[in-house]
């Protein structure tokens, strides 16, 4: 063999050797991307993203954020070509009836027998996985109170009489999921009839329907109103920050709902799928959801919060998620037809 050829030999060789070695570079490198329908608060959402992201690196999620009623008709919306590859912090009443609609597949994610059955979808394996539970809440500010002589309410009941008209802001259960389960609350309370009575009494005092679950708290801590109905953990959230207000839980019981995740059925990346499910519902991941809710999936993770009562499980009303997801459609319809006209522009 000639020097000319062992040159050339050497030199086939020695970019071969880099072809592979930039190859499997690049293979390192390459992320897979998923899509995150999501109705978590930003302020929420980012150290979740960023301990999955640490745990993960080769997973790169791309949220899509908005309030409930927004991503569960987004992605109704979408049932022809789904967009997302997994949804997560959006409501169980939401996420049971995307799985009605057919649209995710069932996966129990690893250590799921750890976590408590009854906040997760009954079937085997689930579709979807509860994560912790939100309930309602009443921000009472005190200080605006007191120049308007308002009563602290202890009730629903209390929140439709007179004395309280103008004073009371809650949101729109078209768009928010904490308004849609104060609805479905009353409703449950109440019976059907009585329902719609108190509904249409309460809005009497409702000056506006926020597109936020999270703003009547907001606003009532800001003076901007004496009363805002809103749920627990921006309640807590906003009273630690300062604001001069009280949590109101009515004797009559609380609406509550579960934040949960589920794997769109189209997906074509099942394996990072899986795998954030897995870290959503680990114990870690729990642990971090303990820092803003009273009631968490995984036994024995909850922390005591001192603004929300010993007994607070026990004051949440009985929900049937399925029969919620039914009739969602004709209950923001009449809501709709009754009280839309307050809805607050966007």
């Amino acid at each position: 063999m000639n020097s000319s050829l062992r040159r050339a030999m050497r030199a086939a060789a020695v970019l071969a050797a880099g072809l592979v070695c930039a190859a499997q570079a690049g293979h390192a490198l390459a992320k897979t991307t998923l899509t995150v329908y999501t109705a978590w608060e930003v302020e929420v959402m980012r150290p979740y993203a960023e301990a999955f992201q640490k745990a993960n690196p080769d997973i790169e999620i791309k949220y899509v954020r908005d309030s409930t009623g927004v991503v569960t008709a987004k992605v109704l919306a979408e049932k022809a070509n789904p967009q997302a590859d997994v949804i997560a912090g959006l409501a169980a009443s939401s996420l049971e009836l995307i799985k009605q609609e057919g649209l995710l597949t069932p996966y129990a994610p690893k250590g799921f027998e750890q976590l408590t059955r009854a906040y997760s979808d009954r079937a085997n394996p689930p579709s979807w996985v509860g994560l912790d539970v939100w309930g309602a809440t009443v921000c009472f500010n005190t200080v605006e109170a007191a120049k308007r002589n308002l009563p602290k309410p202890t009730s629903w009941e209390d929140l439709a009489k007179p004395i309280y008209k103008g004073m009371i802001v809650m949101p729109n259960p078209a768009t928010s999921g904490t308004g849609f389960l104060d609805v479905t609350a009353w409703l449950q309370m109440f019976g059907k009839d009585g329902g719609w009575k108190y509904m249409d009494a309460l809005d009497k005092n409702i000056v506006k329907y926020t597109h936020s679950g999270s703003k009547p708290c907001r606003d009532a801590g800001a003076g901007e109103y004496p009363i805002g109905i809103s749920f627990e953990f921006n309640a807590h959230r906003t009273k630690a920050a300062g604001a001069p207000i009280d949590l109101v839980f009515p004797k009559e019981g609380l609406g509550y709902d579960i934040e949960a995740a589920g794997i769109v059925k189209t997906t074509k990346k099942l394996d990072a799928a899986k795998r954030y499910m897995d870290w959503l519902a680990s114990k870690e991941a729990n642990e971090m959801y303990a820092k803003d809710w009273a009631i968490v999936a995984y036994p024995g993770v909850a922390k005591k919060f001192d603004t929300i009562p010993a007994n607070y499980p026990d004051m949440l009303v009985k929900n049937d998620f399925t029969d919620i997801a039914k009739s969602r459609e004709s209950v923001l319809s009449e809501w709709q037809k009754r009280y839309g006209a307050k809805s607050e522009k966007k």
